[in-house]
């Protein structure tokens, strides 16, 4: 009987020891559930996140390319503008400076005939002042009164 206790108490303990396993089994597998579920919950939660911020950053983006081709066609215009006004005044400086030219020769050559003119009227009256003066020696001459010191000398 000895043996029959013996072998009667060790399927009582491996009874016991199944009861707990199984209960460890049980255990685990509700844990493993709890788990599979907080993780299912947990992974929908950080996708709805993910969508959201991927949507409000689609939203952020596509609005600042748009932004961005305003910007850059309003650039692009403005330097248009200053190119267009450039070419405006360089053409326009162009002409001033012909026009400056043109005027500058017109009055150098105005000055220059001015100056002619007056060194022929000098010559003239240099001429006629030495014409003068020898009709003066010879009338002084003619009237035989007229000295050197009467008149007085050429130029």
């Amino acid at each position: 009987m000895h043996d029959f206790g013996w072998s009667v108490q060790g399927i009582f303990v491996a009874a016991e020891i199944r009861s707990k396993l199984d209960d460890l089994k049980s255990k685990f597998e509700k844990e493993r559930q709890t788990f599979a579920k907080a993780l299912t919950k947990s992974s929908k939660e950080c996708e709805n996140c993910l969508k959201s911020e991927t949507a409000k950053f689609q939203e952020v983006y596509e609005k600042f390319c748009k932004e961005k081709t305003i910007h850059l066609q309003s650039l692009k215009d403005t330097i248009s503008r200053f190119e267009e006004d450039k070419e405006r005044l360089f053409v326009r400086y162009e002409q001033l400076r012909k026009k400056e030219k043109s005027l500058i020769s017109e009055q150098e050559k105005f000055y220059a005939d001015k100056i002619a003119q007056l060194e022929e009227s000098l010559k003239k009256k240099k001429q006629d002042d030495r014409t003068f003066s020898i009709l003066r020696k010879t009338l002084g001459s003619f009237l035989d009164n007229g000295s050197d010191e009467d008149f007085p000398p050429e130029d």
